[in-house]
């Protein structure tokens, strides 16, 4: 079957509903943190990696923002790696963005009006109404400015999805459970079939490839898009020397499922 990811503001009870329609699936539960924990094993930081999915990268520190995109990178490859046999559904910022290419992959958006938010973030941090919503302004702020600055998109931008339930006006969380739930088993399009599980491992070749790329510091800073196909990966991008071209070819070349490479520039 599919993969599911839910996006959703802080406060939305997301993980309750990603949990729930997991288990009335018989998919696993993915979460933000298992994601960080993989590529952390490879001896990333973890306040690293969630600054990367949480701030909005510095416009006056290149540095920071160069590294933020190596960390997105390695985060990509991760969550790919996780997801590419289907039957999974992933809660947290930007798995919809990560995942971007990949498929079958739907995408659902979790949203509601402030005063649903505010109960739920009174009750949780146990704060007085005011400084729940002053932590509520502060979180949304930061959310919307990671998505327009790393990917030029605001997230609760309807279009981005493939559904969008108001947890705070028609829908509650077991309602919003049955409804996902209902969606990809009434979906044919969703159907996890040998084309597009491979696919699917073609993108988290891809993204293990541009991870590669991105981590060896003599290609770091190039500009590349890479794809694959059975296993063939096709990198393009401005290379301005013989050197760079090898030691892109190198690279990809040893990442572990890479059957052939070819340079398109």
């Amino acid at each position: 079957m599919c993969v599911i990811t839910i996006t959703r503001g802080a406060f939305l009870g997301g993980e309750r509903v990603a949990q729930r329609a997991a288990d009335e699936l018989g998919f696993r539960c993915v979460n933000r943190d298992t994601i960080i924990d993989k590529v952390a094993a490879a001896g990333v930081s973890h306040d690293a990696l969630r600054e990367a999915l949480t701030r909005p990268p510095s416009l006056l520190d290149r540095w920071i923002t160069h590294r933020r995109h190596v960390y997105l990178a390695l985060l990509q490859a991760a969550l790919a790696e996780e997801v590419q046999e289907g039957s999974v559904v992933y809660h947290g910022y930007g798995g919809h963005l990560l995942l971007e290419g990949a498929g079958p992959v739907f995408r659902v958006c979790l949203t509601a009006g402030m005063e649903f938010r505010l109960n739920l973030a009174q009750r949780e941090l146990e704060l007085d109404r005011e400084r729940a919503r002053a932590h509520l302004e502060k979180v949304d702020l930061e959310h919307a400015r990671w998505t327009r600055a790393l990917y030029g998109v605001n997230w609760d931008d309807p279009s981005q999805y493939d559904l969008v339930l108001n947890l705070g006006r028609l829908f509650g969380i077991e309602e919003a459970v049955r409804v996902v739930v209902s969606a990809v088993r009434g979906l044919d399009c969703l159907a996890f079939n040998a084309a597009r599980k491979a696919a699917m491992r073609d993108f988290a070749l891809a993204s293990r490839v541009n991870a590669a790329l991105a981590l060896n510091p003599h290609t770091e800073a190039l500009p590349l898009e890479v794809t694959s196909l059975n296993g063939v990966v096709t990198i393009g991008g401005t290379l301005e020397s013989d050197e760079q071209l090898k030691d892109v070819e190198r690279i990809a070349a040893a990442v572990p499922g890479v059957r052939s490479v070819r340079l398109r520039y």
